[in-house]
């Protein structure tokens, strides 16, 4: 059975969220990101094959470790939000959202009526039957969270009618999509994705939704900290693994006097 946590519950113990794209599709490193203390794990099925049993472990080790277990997925996998959530995933991040209907699209696949028309199952999101199917709609209708990531100009010049949706929980940003979406190649700190990345910021807050910051700079950080941003997303897993690897390599091949 399993137990959702809203940003606004979460955030009512602690001052802000911070989470994680897991590139290293591997359950040990589910494991590892949420022992490490992140808030929420962004799975990735955009970029990455992932076989269900996989993904399913990922999300019992996140789920069970108090990691909030999120899965991005493309426009092309709406149809399968309602089986990622059967798995125990607490909500979906939607890569390169354009539009409001896609997100429409998405609130229909994860929610049940009246708010969407994701059809009822039991198993483990219910604890194999221990809580009523009823309370479990409830809850899920409540404190799922669904999470457009803006990531090209077409879905920035959409952001008002995005935001418009009420099960929008927060939004993401795609800077280095959006760069190459600006015909600048990739340069995710150009200043003029910075511009829309910061007028995406303040479309979302004007509207009462959160915004989720993704950092490339310590200035950019620094930035959002002085804006008051409290969800985070701290990079992804298979950069810094490499490059702790690499320089722990570099360490004994040439140690310091």
């Amino acid at each position: 059975m399993i137990s959702l946590t809203s940003p606004d519950e979460r955030l009512q113990s602690q001052s802000a969220l911070y989470g994680i794209l897991n590139s290293v599709s591997h359950p040990t490193i589910v494991d590892m990101i949420a022992t490490a203390g992140y808030d929420f794990v962004l799975l990735d099925l955009e970029h990455l094959p992932h076989n269900e049993t996989l993904l399913s472990h990922c999300i019992q080790l996140g789920q069970l470790k108090g990691c909030i277990p999120l899965v991005r997925i493309t426009v092309d996998d709406i149809p399968r939000a309602g089986r990622i959530l059967d798995m125990g995933a607490h909500g979906i991040v939607l890569a390169r959202t354009e539009n409001a209907q896609q997100v429409s699209a998405l609130c229909d696949a994860m929610f049940f009526p009246p708010l969407g028309t994701r059809g009822i199952t039991g198993g483990s999101v219910t604890g194999f039957g221990t809580m009523p199917l009823g309370d479990y709609i409830g809850h899920a209708n409540e404190k799922l969270w669904l999470v457009p990531m803006i990531e090209t100009v077409p879905g920035i010049d959409a952001i008002d009618e995005i935001l418009r949706i009420p099960q929008v929980t927060l939004v993401m940003e795609g800077a280095l999509d959006l760069a190459m979406s600006m015909q600048l190649g990739p340069q995710p700190s150009h200043p003029d994705v910075e511009m829309h990345i910061r007028l995406l910021a303040s479309r979302c807050i004007a509207a009462g939704k959160r915004f989720c910051a993704n950092p490339r700079t310590p200035q950019q950080q620094q930035f959002w900290r002085s804006q008051g941003i409290d969800c985070w997303l701290c990079g992804e897993d298979r950069g810094f693994l490499f490059r702790t690897l690499k320089q722990h390599l570099t360490d004994f091949v040439s140690p310091n006097p």
